[in-house]
């Protein structure tokens, strides 16, 4: 039996590690490295055959966006500590100046190995009649195709920029990416230095006609450089050279690394803003080129990379493309639920039947924006609240809550202008909810509103019905086509009260009195947490069994970690799936002899966040304390945002959650990584032909159990797919 399989497997016997102090800053791993890691079982998907060709690439291209936005937020944040003179240690003792050393080593390598990864690829893609072409494979049809491609879609884009005492070195922005020439004009032979910033209004790659069967793409600086006569006539090119930068952003240093400088915040936003904290540029790069480039933006050796192949692999997104199917994931299209087909789509009647779980994207997340879309034209509705973290720029679910504020319902919008890299839209959207007469509030100063809550207030006969969603992730219609995560429907009176307590909590910054099936962040949301792990670790004492079942996407908080430490040497068996970060240590003699972690990578992202506590029995059982929540277990979580942990009480979506979405994450082999107490992560390798257990496939193929039409609670499916 794998030891992925945590449905079946036991537990791994403990390591001893004498030398661990126990008690001190060695029990925790580094959340930059750790963070790091994830990145890194990310690119190793680019090699897993079991996966199409295209989705590697896509896999390589995920790797490569994701380790640009670590260095504009992290590591731009680390840097500033160390500038100003920061040296307190993170939880793991380790300084700011010492996890830059580490980070910067183990990015170089991930870096590299993207390189080595993208040649692989290229050579498998060029097998496949996809080619990724240099300007000396070009025919004389091509250099006529591509000669009008640039005179009428890249020359009028184009900005040359002379560097010279009358032009001084322009400003690069975040993720620039510019060729850098080194010129001699043909009449005099005099020198000069210019810059060619490539425009991001550009595709990166140039499509050419090609056979039936064939795809040829030309890099877009490869076409550049054909083209450097028309752009500065009169000179030849003596030399050459591509680069790209990162800069420190004001706005996202505020978002993803206030836990590093919260201290600090006020000085980051005046001083050295946006520095670059990474050049990436090409390794045969003209030395006086180099160096002037190096000086204009002022970095140090250390923050340069020099690239021996392509720069900016997160642009090979762009390859992916939808004329070979047969190299793509086999097309999936998300579910309509049983139970909504059932009451003809109306989903106020079939959330009146009993609680419903919907497990996105294999359930259509359509069925969020028809709950807001129904509301807004049912004359019985007479109210709308709704959170909105992250929304896509056309928004179904804002064009709805318009709608109904137009209508004359009383609409409530929080909206929270913090979302990093979604600011811009969010600000839009709350400008158009205004015009449209909704109730626009923007939440805490200080605290920044993640929780996921929608309610519809209907007129029923002589009484008012609150109609109310939870979910774990945003109200985003496109990225819930690649994150898995839970909607829980439902009209039970105490779960509206407690939304509309929150509400009131974020309009008026009242704080609850009292909650029934919901705790919240920053108030309640961390002890109720402990208080359940605590309870867990009192029944181990009592003989009774007791065990753990989390998911989520990042373990870091310090206390809760402490937390479950305490509880496995008390004897909870406890089982954790992190996506991402995981600071915790399992499987340690003294600390974590009843800890084991693994990661699930795989075609979906994993993103929902799930616990159930096994409550004196045997997981999975009825008896079980089950939760959903907005929540990771981290510091900004749980002590700085506005967060939900919703107790699940109903029958069927407690069997639901427990024995279908955390039991088949639980028994996942085929996309599952087991984290050993070293910190390091192992893919126990499947032989070809082998089966193994693919949570994804289980889920595509088998409906959400609360959302069909006549199921219970033991009508739970077999954890089981079909296989190639």
């Amino acid at each position: 039996m794998t030891q992925a399989d945590f449905l079946k497997s036991d537990f791994p016997v403990p390591v001893a590690l004498p030398d661990l102090d126990r008690t001190g800053p060695d029990r925790f791993f580094n959340r930059e490295l750790s963070w790091l890691s994830f990145n890194w079982r990310v690119l190793e998907e680019s090699e897993n055959p079991r996966v199409p060709l295209l989705e590697r690439l896509r896999f390589l291209s995920i790797s490569a966006t994701n380790l640009d936005e670590f260095y504009t937020v992290r590591v731009a944040g680390l840097r500033e500590l160390v500038r100003e003179g920061h040296n307190n240690p993170a939880q793991d003792g380790l300084s700011p100046a010492e996890q830059l050393v580490l980070i910067n080593a183990d990015a170089r390598n991930l870096l590299q190995e993207q390189q080595r990864m993208f040649n692989s690829l290229r050579d498998e893609l060029e097998a496949q009649n996809i080619n990724i072409l240099q300007r000396d494979a070009l025919t004389d049809e091509d250099l006529t195709f591509l000669a009008d491609i640039f005179m009428n879609r890249v020359f009028p884009m184009l900005s040359p920029l002379a560097i010279d005492p009358a032009h001084p070195f322009p400003f690069i922005p975040n993720t620039g990416f510019t060729l850098a020439l080194q010129l001699e004009r043909k009449k005099n032979k005099r020198s000069l230095k210019a810059l060619l910033p490539i425009p991001n209004q550009i595709d990166r790659f140039v499509f050419l006609p090609s056979p039936e069967g064939t795809i040829r793409a030309l890099p877009l600086e490869e076409l550049l450089i054909l083209h450097l006569d028309s752009v500065f006539p009169g000179y030849k090119t003596k030399g050459h050279c591509a680069f790209r930068v990162l800069r420190d952003s004001d706005l996202e240093v505020e978002d993803e690394a206030e836990d590093l400088v919260r201290e600090f915040e006020v000085a980051l936003k005046r001083r050295r803003r946006g520095e670059v904290v990474r050049l990436k540029i090409t390794s045969d790069a003209p030395a006086g080129l180099k160096k002037l480039i190096m000086r204009e933006l002022e970095v140090t050796g250390d923050e340069v990379v020099d690239i021996d192949g392509m720069i900016g692999l997160a642009d090979l997104k762009e390859m992916v493309i939808d004329d070979r199917p047969d190299l793509l994931w086999p097309s999936f299209t998300p579910r309509v639920p049983e139970r909504v087909q059932d009451f003809d789509g109306n989903m106020f009647a079939a959330i009146q039947q009993k609680d419903m779980l919907l497990h996105h994207p294999y359930e259509t997340f359509d069925m969020v924006v028809r709950f807001l879309q129904q509301a807004a034209r049912d004359p019985n509705v007479v109210a709308i609240k709704q959170t909105l973290y992250r929304t896509s720029k056309d928004s179904p679910i804002v064009e709805a809550l318009c709608e109904a504020a137009e209508d004359g319902k009383s609409v409530t919008a929080l909206v929270e202008l913090k979302a990093r890299f979604d600011e811009a839209a969010n600000i839009r959207q709350s400008r158009r909810l205004e015009r449209a007469g909704a109730h626009v509030v923007y939440g805490f100063l200080d605290l920044k509103t993640h929780a996921k809550i929608s309610t519809v207030v209907r007129r029923e006969g002589d009484k008012l019905v609150t109609y109310t969603h939870y979910g774990t992730g945003n109200y985003h219609p496109i990225t819930a086509k690649i994150y898995t995560d839970v909607s829980l429907f439902t009209c039970d009176a105490a779960l509206g009260r407690d939304a509309n307590r929150v509400f009131n909590y974020l309009s008026g910054y009242v704080e609850p009195d009292t909650l029934e099936n919901l705790a919240i962040s920053p108030i309640s949301l961390k002890p109720k947490l402990l208080e359940l792990i605590a309870q867990e670790s009192e029944n181990a004492g009592a003989g009774k069994p007791a065990a753990i079942w989390a998911k989520m996407n990042s373990l870091v908080e310090a206390e809760v970690i402490d937390a479950l430490y305490a509880a496995s040497q008390a004897g909870v068996k406890i089982s954790l799936i992190v996506r991402g970060i995981c600071c915790l240590r399992p499987g340690i003699q003294g600390l974590s002899d009843n800890i084991r972690v693994k990661s699930v990578v795989g075609r979906f992202l994993e993103h929902s966040r799930i616990v159930c506590f096994a409550n004196g029995h045997d997981l999975p059982t009825k008896k079980a304390r089950v939760f959903m929540s907005s929540a990771d277990w981290m510091g900004r979580n749980l002590n700085r945002r506005v967060e939900t942990l919703v107790e699940v009480k109903n029958a069927t979506v407690k069997a639901q959650m427990m024995s279908q979405v955390m039991a088949a994450n639980m028994a996942d082999v085929a996309q599952s990584w087991v984290m050993n107490p070293d910190g390091s992560f192992d893919r126990t390798p499947v032989p070809e032909g082998e089966f193994a257990f693919n949570c994804h496939r289980f889920f595509m193929e088998n409906p959400s159990l609360s959302g069909r039409g006549t199921a219970g609670a033991s009508d739970v499916p077999q954890l089981t797919h079909t296989d190639d």
